[in-house]
């Protein structure tokens, strides 16, 4: 199933050039500097064999630098927050368990102490951190809270007899629960707890715990536990941690917004213990668009294997001919992948741009919330978006691969079976999708983390107006675009970006609009939780609708700056792919809304079957657009079955 040359045709090198964007050179130089024995697993491995594998290479790709971007550079850092992301998704491409134990290991414990963190912690902490000397967990989920950070159990009490923190899990729920990092490998936690300081509650902080001796040994008042084998990501060492009143000295509290002072007072610049909560969460977003980012490397890697298994398999013989038909000359199978294809391109596309908005909010260092809200907001949309279309398009390639789609060497089942709890770690999708509901309503006035339906209806009900929707990237291509669409008689818009961007905008707005009158509906009634509930579908469509908008946005941004002109041809027939295929997989909606009639969706399907034509004999070329490395594929040792000449 794996390709027999490692070599990439110009065209597709072009398209990944393209996609990439503006990190092709550091993603070039894992594909230039990084084999399969760094990064791809044995799926033969047992659970343990399996995380000694995964720890080990993480310290070695902290060696070679290839982990540690996003840390400050008079650490050991090297690279800004953008580039994290795009090294995250290059490592998602080998193994996720290897991304998902640096992800801990670099992106949260270490995030956490750089966006909460003073300088004093990241002298002491991030260098041993970063080259994983100092194994680290991030110690937020409990057993009996995931989604709702703000009612966490475990405490975080000051004793100013001592000037020490004390920490303590008074309940059974208040242990934590599927921490990276926990079960065997950690030394330390950056814990998630509720600050009490004289009594006074000062909301969730985070304070850094040690957890184990040098030897592995829990340290006194610590208890861990080992979840032991997972559906999937058997790599990542997921266990529990409860603490019996543990005591740390006051400085390991991570203090950048709000911490105890020498003299022991609680100081913070952020009055509100609420507003406090949400910005010290908002700097943990990196997180967030990691994970989908790895999702989607992980969907892109499976389309790679079955669109080049569909390019050699033969099934069936024509009528007439003595050759059997490839997979991929049959319009079901072309159906399958290359809508996929498509969408891979559209989210790798917005995906780069989410990276660099990342970056900036990070350079603002703060003088921006309402941006960093709107970061926030897509970050959440994007994840739950990416992470679900990973899942289905895994079990896609699986199926659209056979029997040989179902043995390990071939590389998909290790990805679907890893991929799959991605669609409910770092947020819940179903929970995710509500944030973003209810940012639109709130046009970022409001923090997107509050979750309580009935203040977000009262707030509803108090808007006047609407929205007008603002367009996120490529503002004047757009605009033209659509200017020109709007020239052109009905039935010639079919392949019009501009029709496409309209459709794709009066869903969104009409759909937003539609629940901001719900809501303030729902505020009036006397069971207005009752009836805030009931608006909760309404509200995850309404986000989904958004962020197809978004990404066919970052989509036409993509190819307006690609300066390739054969190239920008074959990227705008796989983003009319993308467009139409979104519109016809909502055409039921749009039908119940007047948006066409019959006969157009009936045209928008026979337009879809038209261009996956089209671009079957480039399917190759486009999935190594992709960027997935050949030699990644399957394990250098698999035994991979030869079932294709």
């Amino acid at each position: 199933m794996h390709a027999k040359t490692p070599t990439t045709t110009p065209t597709g090198e072009a398209l990944r050039r393209s996609l990439d964007g503006p990190f092709h050179a550091l993603k070039q130089r894992w594909r230039d500097e990084v084999t399969a024995d760094d990064v791809v697993r044995d799926t033969a491995l047992g659970m343990e064999e399996a995380r000694d594998w995964t720890l080990s290479k993480v310290v070695e790709l902290a060696g070679r630098d290839f982990v540690t971007a996003g840390f400050p550079t008079e650490v050991g850092g090297s690279g800004n927050a953008a580039e994290s992301v795009a090294n995250f998704e290059m490592m998602a491409m080998g193994d996720l368990s290897l991304t998902i134990k640096s992800g801990v290991q670099h992106g949260l414990f270490g995030g956490a102490i750089v966006n909460l963190g003073t300088q004093w912690h990241h002298e002491t902490f991030l260098p041993s951190a970063i080259d994983v000397s100092l194994p680290g967990c991030f110690a937020m989920t409990e057993l009996g809270h995931g989604s709702d950070v703000q009612s966490l159990e475990t405490t975080i009490t000051w004793d100013a007899t001592t000037a020490e923190f004390v920490v303590d899990s008074p309940t059974p729920t208040a242990a934590k629960a599927y921490i990276g990092n926990a079960a065997r490998d950690g030394r330390m936690a950056a814990v998630f707890g509720q600050l009490w300081v004289d009594g006074t509650h000062q909301g969730v902080h985070v304070v850094l715990v040690p957890i184990r001796d040098e030897q592995g040994d829990d340290l006194p008042g610590v208890t861990t536990g080992d979840h032991g084998h997972k559906g999937g990501l058997l790599g990542v060492d997921n266990g529990t941690i409860a603490f019996d009143h543990v005591r740390v000295p006051r400085e390991m509290l991570l203090n950048r917004y709000g911490g105890v002072d020498a003299d022991g007072v609680y100081r913070s610049d952020i009055e509100s213990k609420n507003a406090r909560f949400f910005t010290m969460l908002g700097t943990l977003v990196r997180g967030r668009i990691c994970v989908g980012g790895g999702a989607a490397s992980a969907a892109r890697k499976g389309l790679t294997i079955a669109v080049d298994y569909a390019n050699r398999r033969r099934q069936f013989r024509a009528p007439g001919l003595g050759e059997e038909v490839h997979l991929m000359d049959y319009l079901t199978h072309q159906r399958r992948l290359l809508p996929e294809v498509s969408r891979a391109y559209a989210y790798g596309f917005a995906q780069n741009e989410l990276a660099l908005q990342l970056q900036r909010i990070t350079d603002a260092a703060g003088s921006d919330p309402v941006a960093a809200r709107e970061l926030e907001t897509r970050a959440a949309g994007m994840k739950a978006t990416l992470t679900r279309w990973a899942n289905d398009t895994l079990q896609t390639c699986r199926e659209a691969c056979g029997g040989a789609g179902f043995m390990s060497d071939n590389g998909i089942t290790l990805a679907r079976q890893d991929a799959d709890i991605f669609a409910t770690f770092e947020g819940d999708n179903t929970v995710l999708l509500q944030l973003v509901a209810k940012a639109l309503l709130l046009d970022y006035k409001s923090t997107w983390g509050d979750m309580d339906l009935r203040g977000t209806a009262q707030k509803t009900a108090k808007l006047i107006g609407t929205t007008v929707l603002e367009r996120t990237t490529a503002r004047s291509v757009i605009e033209r675009l659509v200017a020109a669409a709007d020239l052109k008689p009905e039935a010639e818009r079919i392949r019009m970006r501009g029709w496409h961007v309209s459709l794709f905008e009066f869903r969104e707005q009409h759909t937003v609009e539609g629940l901001a009158q719900r809501m303030r509906a729902a505020a009036k009634e006397k069971d207005s939780f009752a009836a805030t509930n009931a608006c909760q579908t309404h509200m995850l469509e309404a986000a989904r609708a958004h962020i197809d908008r978004v990404v066919l946005e970052a989509f036409i941004e993509g190819i307006a700056e690609c300066d390739d002109d054969y190239i920008r041809a074959l990227l705008v027939k796989v983003c009319d792919l993308y467009a139409l295929a979104t519109i016809e997989a909502n055409r039921a909606w749009y039908l119940e809304h007047e948006a066409f009639e019959p006969r157009r969706s009936k045209a928008v399907t026979a337009e879809v079957d038209k261009l996956v034509g089209e671009l079957r004999g480039r399917s190759q070329e486009l999935v190594e657009g992709l960027g997935v490395p050949v030699g990644w594929l399957h394990h250098p040792t698999a035994a991979v079955p030869a079932l294709i000449p």
